[in-house]
């Protein structure tokens, strides 16, 4: 059976548009469609895919996740990346699900590189496929919302959209609406240490 081709797809949400570039249930790259943003181009041979998206392809799971009707992707993802760190870091990421956060030294630790925050903020940073690959639910030690390529407004959007609002209990804001949860009950009541890596994430 000849394998499926390529296929690219523009699919707009409340936060911009985004282009997904898939063959069949794999995912390859999600690119923000905006001046200013480094992005991968359509792949010679790729065919467009416009709107209605067939049900369960990943621009339709793309589109769902931003109406809420789901919360995690039923995908695979194939980034293009030759470190065994990151395609390390990555994978496991997929396993935080929508309404948790990780800090990026307890990721380092979950994929078996201990004390390497600095390296997954990097690795946050060169992440191909943002939303998919979750990195927007990575966060400092602190609690700081640091380090986010498509703009901190978005990744302070995406942890709202998924009721993970990562707000310290006692701050003064608090978090908005019952269904929100602050950090301290996404971290599962583990106390955080000040400072946060500085490196600069995806």
């Amino acid at each position: 059976m000849a394998d499926p081709p390529l296929e690219v797809a523009d699919v707009p949400t409340p936060i911009g548009t985004f282009r997904v570039a898939y063959r069949g249930p794999t995912v390859r790259v999600v690119d923000l469609l905006e001046s200013g943003v480094a992005q991968s181009g359509i792949p010679p041979g790729a065919v467009r895919r416009r709107p209605p998206f067939a049900a369960g392809s990943p621009p339709r799971q793309l589109l769902d996740y931003f109406r809420g009707r789901r919360t995690d992707f039923d995908v695979r993802t194939e980034p293009d990346s030759p470190s065994s760190f990151d395609r390390a870091v990555w994978a496991e990421l997929r396993s935080v699900p929508a309404g948790t956060v990780v800090t990026y030294a307890e990721l380092a630790r979950r994929a078996g590189h201990p004390g390497a925050a600095r390296a997954v903020g990097g690795a946050m940073a060169r992440n191909p496929i943002p939303i998919v690959v979750p990195c927007h639910r990575v966060v400092g030690e602190g609690g700081a919302i640091t380090g986010y390529g498509l703009g901190l407004w978005r990744k302070r959007w995406l942890l709202d959209h998924e009721g993970a609002w990562p707000l310290r209990s006692r701050s003064a804001d608090g978090p908005k609406g019952r269904a929100q949860r602050t950090l301290d009950q996404a971290l599962g009541g583990r106390r955080l240490s000040a400072g946060s890596p500085s490196a600069s994430a995806a």
